[in-house]
C-alpha cells in the first residue's frame, strides 16, 4: 500500500514541489505530528519483544509521519482526495488510524452543538456530515483534506481540500466561495470541514464579504457567531477577506 500510495496511479506525487515551511504554526504541528510516530514506533519496538501484537503500532506510527510531512511543506496532497470527495485505496488504509482519531476528534468537540446551523439564503455551515446529513443538501462544498466523503452520499459534492488547523490559502478559499454562490443557486449548500469551526467558516466569510451580503470581515465574522456556531478564524484569513 506505501508503493501504491508514493506513486498513485492519478493525481499529484504527495512529494511533489514540497517545500519545508516556514509557517511557524505549521512546524509546531509537524513536531506534535512527529513526536506522535516517534512515540508509536518506540512503543512497536519495545513492545514487540513482549507481544508481537505490539507491531500493530507501525501502523499509526506510519500514519502520523505522514502527516507529519504534509504540515512540514508536502501540503494536502499526502491525504490524496479528488474534487469529488474520494479518496484512493491507499490513502484510506495508510491514514485509517489517523482518521479515527479524526473521528473521535469532531465527536469530542461537536456532540453538544447542532451538526449544521443556517447562514444565509440556503447556505449551511457545519461538521463533516453524515451521508444521511449530506443527503439532505443539494450540495455539499467539503473542505477536509483528511475525510472521505461518505459511500452511500448522493448529494452533489465538491471538495477542495485544506489542511486542518492552518489559514486556507486565499485562492482556494476564493475557488471554494465561488462555487458556493454557483451551487446556492441550484438549492441549498453545507459548508463543512471536520468541526465547521475554521476552514468551512473562513469560506463561508469569503463569500459574505464577496457578495455583499456582510460589508466587512468582522461583520462576516459576527454573522457566523450570531448563527451559533463557534469559529476560529485565524487573522490572516479574516484580513484576506476584506
Amino acid at each position: 500500500f506505501f508503493a501504491l500510495w508514493l506513486f498513485p496511479r492519478s493525481g499529484a506525487l504527495p512529494f511533489a514541489g514540497f517545500r519545508l515551511t516556514n509557517d511557524a504554526k505549521a512546524r509546531r504541528l509537524a513536531r506534535f505530528y512527529a513526536m506522535g510516530a516517534v512515540l508509536a514506533l518506540a512503543g512497536a519496538a519495545l513492545g514487540a519483544y513482549v507481544c508481537a501484537v505490539a507491531l500493530f503500532l507501525l501502523w499509526p506510527a506510519l500514519a502520523l509521519a505522514i502527516v507529519t510531512l504534509a504540515y512540514a511543506g508536502a501540503g494536502e496532497k499526502v491525504f490524496q482526495k479528488s474534487a469529488d470527495g474520494s479518496m484512493t485505496l491507499a490513502s484510506r488504509v495508510l491514514l485509517l488510524p489517523y482518521r479515527l482519531g479524526a473521528r473521535a476528534n469532531i465527536w469530542a468537540w461537536t456532540r453538544n452543538l447542532a451538526p449544521q446551523v443556517a447562514i444565509a439564503e440556503g447556505v449551511f455551515l457545519g461538521r463533516f456530515p453524515t451521508a444521511s446529513e449530506a443527503n439532505s443538501f443539494g450540495t455539499v462544498i467539503d473542505l477536509a483534506a483528511e475525510l472521505e466523503k461518505p459511500a452511500t452520499t448522493d448529494c452533489r459534492w465538491i471538495s477542495f481540500p485544506m489542511i486542518d488547523l492552518l489559514p486556507p490559502p486565499l485562492a482556494i478559499r476564493q475557488q471554494a466561495a465561488g462555487a458556493l454562490e454557483n451551487a446556492r443557486r441550484d438549492g441549498t449548500v453545507l459548508v463543512c470541514c471536520a468541526l465547521g469551526f475554521q476552514r468551512s467558516a473562513g469560506v463561508v466569510a469569503e463569500w459574505l464579504v464577496a457578495t455583499g451580503r456582510a460589508g466587512t470581515p468582522t461583520l462576516a465574522r459576527e454573522m457566523l457567531a450570531a448563527a451559533g456556531r463557534p469559529v476560529h478564524l485565524a487573522e490572516a484569513t479574516g484580513r484576506a477577506a476584506s
